[in-house]
């Protein structure tokens, strides 16, 4: 049976990216389709179709495409006939359609899209033109969810929204997460041959935090920096993108060491958080893949007290839920994080590795 697997667009890095790699590896004859594709090569064996937006001045500006991107999903087009659709959407992906065929859809829903349906946590919604259209898309959208045979959501904290913005149920499929690889390795140190980056290693304070995300508004790493303060220790951040002049000044302005690490390998990035005190991630995420990341290393998590993030760690064994995003509540559960004793990576992050989404996702697929 001949495949099709959809996302918005295609990144060079990301956790949607991520998630579409593992079903590329799960359903190796399906072809792919995007919006656009800025990380060519990167499915091999796929053939990998782009819509008309890839050749116009609109590849990339996701903000200005945003209008057209409902009415693009609508007038797909390639050479092959589809027996099913698997859609990997956070924006309108999953108003994907041929003119003219009924292909079954399943959809995995990283979240609907933030910009029209929860503005308050990315502040892209709350743009006068976004929200002057929103209610318009609001009622597409809500009328496009109900094509799907089937939904999946990353999380259980997607699936209410799920319920009350679309009005469907969701299966809960969390993402794949590398565990069975970060665990492996053991101690990431020794994986990092760059010099410039052993550099960065060995200039590491003995105890800090460490935030890790890309550097826009809505990851809140200005509270990572914050609570570093609150609590008396230094703070790693890494990771980059346009919010690193203002998170700098921020860091200028601390009484306590700040460090940025821009663009870390894979190996680096894992030795910061192995050797960090504790991890902090205080945006409120659909799910948040790399606090399972940061466990897999030994290192335990503080998160805020809302958000998808609660369903990667238990609390109080590999991890502390801070009150609030208030950087004092943060600092005291940075303490409370620093006094947990040790935990089994092993188990904390089993229930989200390559395997179990594997699983899932084809039986998802088959059963629906």
């Amino acid at each position: 049976m001949a495949g099709l697997l959809v996302q918005e667009w295609i990144e060079q890095s990301g956790g949607a990216e991520r998630v579409l790699d593992a079903m590329a590896q799960n359903f190796p004859d399906a072809d792919l389709l995007c919006l656009w594709d800025d990380a060519p090569g990167r499915f091999p064996g796929h053939a990998v179709h782009e819509s008309w937006l890839a050749h116009t001045p609109l590849r990339g500006r996701k903000a200005l495409a945003l209008p057209l991107m409902p009415a693009t999903w609508r007038t797909l087009r390639t050479g092959r006939d589809y027996d099913w659709m698997l859609i990997s959407s956070y924006v309108f992906a999953h108003h994907a359609h041929f003119p003219g065929r009924d292909v079954p859809k399943f959809v995995y829903a990283h979240t609907p899209a933030r910009y029209i349906w929860a503005p308050e946590l990315d502040e892209r919604g709350a743009r006068p033109a976004v929200r002057a259209v929103a209610p318009l898309f609001q009622r597409l959208d809500r009328a496009r969810a109900k094509e799907p045979l089937a939904i999946a959501a990353n999380s259980r904290f997607v699936r209410d929204r799920v319920r009350q913005v679309w009005d469907r149920d969701a299966t809960v499929i969390h993402p794949p997460v590398t565990v069975d690889r970060l665990l492996a390795q053991g101690d990431w140190q020794e994986a990092v041959t760059d010099d410039d980056e052993q550099r960065v290693r060995d200039a590491l304070p003995d105890t800090y935090i460490l935030g890790v995300s890309r550097f826009t508004p809505y990851k809140r790493l200005d509270l990572v920096i914050q609570a570093g303060e609150r609590a008396g220790l230094p703070v790693v951040i890494a990771g980059s993108g346009p919010d690193e002049p203002r998170l700098r000044a921020l860091a200028a302005e601390a009484n306590v060491p700040v460090a940025f690490v821009i663009f870390p390998s894979d190996a680096l990035l894992y030795t910061l958080m192995q050797r960090a005190a504790v991890f902090v991630f205080p945006a409120v995420e659909d799910f948040g893949i790399v606090p399972v990341e940061a466990q897999a290393v030994g290192t335990p998590v503080v998160t805020g007290p809302i958000g998808g993030q609660l369903e990667t760690f238990t609390a109080d064994v590999s991890g502390v839920v801070a009150s609030s995003t208030d950087p004092g509540d943060l600092a005291s559960a940075i303490t409370a994080a620093i006094a947990l004793p040790s935990f089994d990576a092993a188990a904390a992050t089993a229930g989200f590795s390559e395997a179990v989404f594997a699983e899932k996702i084809r039986a998802f697929v088959g059963e629906a």
